[in-house]
């Protein structure tokens, strides 16, 4: 069986459009539909900022937070400037692969989320250690930590 991602979409249209010399008129082509049934727009703010970034890379509108990148025309280049973009918007480095394995708007903002609280973790972690000041230059150097400021739940 194929992973969903490589099973062929099926569309069926009256007849194709061509142009006058005879060629495949993409732009007369009908727009896919925008919205299904089961459409359920983003929940969050990092999930407002996935779909926003998906909609500016892939130039549709109205992503749900179950709508299918690849679904909705994404490859694998268009996959480096989304990665890329939330980079930039988030100061996060996300592997691609995440985003070949976490497909949906529900799915990646909760991998970016999992990150975050990673970088932060491991950032605050990194601060709670801290050198304590001996006067002996010969005695071991020990280490304070301390409590990690800001939210704690």
């Amino acid at each position: 069986a194929l992973p969903e991602y490589m099973v062929p979409l099926v569309v069926v249209v009256d007849g194709l459009p061509v142009t006058p010399n005879g060629k495949l008129d993409r732009r007369a082509l009908p727009a896919p539909a925008a919205a299904p049934a089961g459409h359920e727009p983003p929940d969050g703010e990092i999930e407002e900022l996935v779909a926003a970034v998906w909609c500016a890379v892939l130039g549709v509108g109205g992503v749900g937070r179950h709508d299918d990148f690849f679904a909705l025309g994404g490859h694998s280049l268009s996959a480096t400037r989304v990665a890329a973009r939330l980079r930039q918007a988030l100061a996060l480095e996300l592997p691609l692969h995440t985003l070949f394995e976490q497909r949906t708007v529900a799915a990646l903002a909760a991998a970016v989320e999992t990150a975050l609280l990673a970088d932060i973790a491991a950032s605050t972690a990194d601060d709670a250690l801290t050198p304590s000041s001996t006067t002996a230059s010969t005695s071991p150097t020990s280490f304070v930590a301390h409590a990690p400021q800001g939210e704690t739940s």
